[in-house]
């Protein structure tokens, strides 16, 4: 009973430590403001896009509810908002499931030139950039496409888990866990990609680093949920991934 404790203990004391690493990018606005501050245009672009989409689509949420349940119409009214108010939840789940994946694969796409400065500026700074072998254009279009494709089937699986009674309450909190853990990925790629690892390299080394990939995603997450923080973190995001993608294989190594 004390190991397992003492491990949970060092597991969440793991998560913690990834938390708190989203500072580390903050605190590069003090080395290069200039640059972190260019890094706010691609993620300002994206944002509005999709926060546009959101509106629509929680403003039609409850026509959508309606529509896909017209056997529900007869039925006794709280059983009938029962299931509407089930399913509008696993539909918002999804959504927000799939624009976490989507806005980083997007952001990351749109601002390659802007945020592949600020990942070499932050590794110059920690010491000096790793024997050049950046992925080409077509490989980061290809990893965008796949955490899309990534998000459109996450999506689906809360979406379809939301759609369980009682489980499906669980589904934001897993969606949001999922997809953090994903973004943290799709963030670390290009830093370890550039010391020539492939992505099967990537996941395998920073399996051992899994608590705390995690909590760096669910930091970053977590500012996706305010309005305008997924503009504010987005550079320090790719700075402090640069740090940590630099410190998980130079303790492979």
């Amino acid at each position: 009973m004390g190991a397992r404790t003492d491990a949970a203990r060092r597991w969440l004391g793991e998560v913690a430590r990834g938390v708190a690493w989203i500072r580390h990018g903050f605190a590069f606005w003090r080395v290069r403001p200039g640059l972190m501050a260019l890094g706010f245009i691609p993620a300002l672009v994206v944002a509005a896009l999709f926060a546009a989409l959101l509106i629509v689509l929680a403003v039609n949420l409850e026509g959508i509810t309606e529509a896909a349940t017209p056997f529900a119409a007869s039925w006794w009214e709280w059983a009938r908002w029962t299931v509407r108010i089930t399913l509008g939840v696993a539909i918002l789940a999804g959504a927000l499931v799939l624009t976490g994946f989507a806005f980083t694969a997007l952001t990351l796409l749109l601002g390659e030139p802007i945020y592949e400065r600020i990942w070499h500026a932050v590794e110059e700074h920690a010491g000096g950039m790793p024997a050049r072998r950046e992925p080409g254009f077509w490989r980061t279009v290809g990893d965008s496409g796949r955490l899309v494709l990534q998000g459109v089937v996450f999506g689906l699986l809360v979406w379809l888990l939301g759609l369980v009674p009682v489980v499906g309450l669980a589904a934001p909190v897993v969606g949001f866990l999922v997809a953090s853990r994903l973004v943290a990925l799709e963030l670390t790629a290009r830093p370890l990609e550039a010391r020539g690892l492939d992505r099967s390299e990537r996941l395998r080394m920073l399996r051992a680093r899994n608590p705390r990939l995690l909590g760096f995603g669910v930091a970053v997450h977590l500012f996706y949920l305010v309005p305008g923080g997924q503009v504010v973190v987005m550079p320090a995001a790719v700075a402090a991934a640069t740090l940590l993608a630099r410190e998980a294989h130079d303790s492979a190594g």
